[in-house]
């Protein structure tokens, strides 16, 4: 009941991912992502603690398929998990355990990774990826929620879904973009109209956290 993709920007060196869902909440528990490090998704029957120790582990040298392998070998309930690791190189792994329920599919491709699970199609990681690499000069973000929207004009879930999630890592320690959609008709569509909005401050919400001196104020406040 979840389709989801890990992302890098060769150009710029971000890494994201981009979650959807039938449940509430999806960008609280699947998604994670660390400057200079890489990102990861955990979901069905879905373990939070896997997104960090695979950021860990990469963080200590790991590539994305020994991450992925380390974590597959140590998790006890792992045929119950679907995971996918993208490393700073842009190296992917993806995993579905035996329990995952069809429709499930996979996909990797140039810098990007697609996983799903109980939705009308195992082709939608396929579309996911062809529509990431689509157009490498875009901005991730939009590459990632562009990618979300593929996979639900493949097919998408069974169920309509009503939570969806964007985050974006650059060189900080805190995300570059970190969006969420919970509770709504057309989640998808609503995490692109955020994103659009959201690209026009995003550089400088970054300087006034690192160069306060260097910010402008915000639009509607005097200096």
């Amino acid at each position: 009941m979840t389709f989801s993709l890990v992302g890098r920007c060769a150009r710029t060196g971000m890494l994201g991912a981009a979650v959807t869902t039938s449940s509430i909440a999806v960008g609280s528990r699947c998604q994670h992502a660390q400057a200079g490090v890489g990102a990861a998704l955990t979901q069905h029957r879905t373990d939070p603690r896997l997104g960090p120790l695979a950021l860990d582990l990469l963080a200590r040298g790991f590539t994305a398929s020994e991450a992925l392998k380390a974590i597959v070998a140590a998790t006890p309930h792992r045929d119950w998990r679907q995971l996918a690791v993208i490393d700073a190189a842009g190296r992917t792994a993806v995993y579905s355990g035996a329990h995952v329920r069809d429709e499930r599919g996979e996909a990797e491709g140039r810098d990007c990774a697609a996983i799903a699970n109980i939705v009308r199609s195992e082709a939608i990681p396929r579309a996911m990826v062809q529509s990431f690499e689509r157009a490498p000069d875009r901005p991730l973000a939009q590459r990632l929620v562009e990618a979300l929207a593929a996979g639900e004009a493949a097919g998408g879930e069974r169920m309509p879904v009503m939570s969806a999630a964007l985050i974006v890592v650059d060189k900080e320690s805190f995300p570059y973009v970190d969006l969420r959609v919970d509770d709504h008709l057309t989640p998808i569509a609503e995490l692109s109209r955020l994103w659009s909005i959201y690209q026009t401050e995003a550089d400088a919400y970054v300087t006034r956290a690192v160069d306060p001196e260097q910010a402008s104020p915000p639009p509607n406040m005097a200096r």
